[in-house]
Formats: C-alpha cells, structure tokens, sequence
C-alpha cells in the first residue's frame, strides 16, 4: 500500500473549495438569469466533480491507463446524454401524439 501523496492542507483547500461552490450554488438559485441558470448551476457541479475525481479519488496522480479510462467513461457518459437528449428533443416532431 503506498503513502498519501496530497497532504492535508491540499485536501482542506479542496474541502474549502467545495464548500464554497456549493454556496455558489445556492446563491445561483436565487439569481434569477432564466435558461442560463441550469448551465451555471451544471458548470459548478460539473467542477465540483472533477476535483473530487482528480484529488479524492487521486485520479490527479494515477497512472496514465486510469486516467484514460476516466476519461474514455466520460466521453461515453457525453454519448449517452447525446442520445437521450435526442430522443427527448424529438418527440412530437411528426406531429402525431405519442410517437
């Protein structure tokens, strides 16, 4: 088993930062800004996620093949929003109910 490699003043930071955004995330709900605030709020969960992917899952120093797995997974994740957001997007295009 191998020794820690971040200390604990890194994982406080990240800590911090985490707290932080999810202030901000709050705040964001009552910031009326209309579509766009699905996208903050995403944006702010989407980099929540991947610091703690990166530090508390130590992604950030794995080897190479972890971190190609990650991201291979996330690019499948992108595929699957992709067709379900299609799918989704597309009902009620040939203007016949239910199909």
């Amino acid at each position: 088993m191998s020794d820690h490699v971040a200390s604990r003043g890194l994982y406080v930071a990240i800590f911090l930062a985490l707290m932080v955004l999810t202030a901000m995330t709050v705040a964001v709900t009552y910031i009326d800004m209309g579509n766009a605030n699905l996208f903050v709020a995403m944006g702010i969960a989407v980099t929540k996620a991947t610091l703690v992917v990166l530090f508390f899952m130590h992604v950030f120093w794995s080897d190479r093949l972890i971190k190609v797995t990650v991201v291979t997974s996330l690019v499948f994740l992108v595929i699957l929003f992709a067709f379900t957001l299609n799918d989704y997007l597309g009902r009620g295009a040939l203007g016949v109910a239910g199909r």
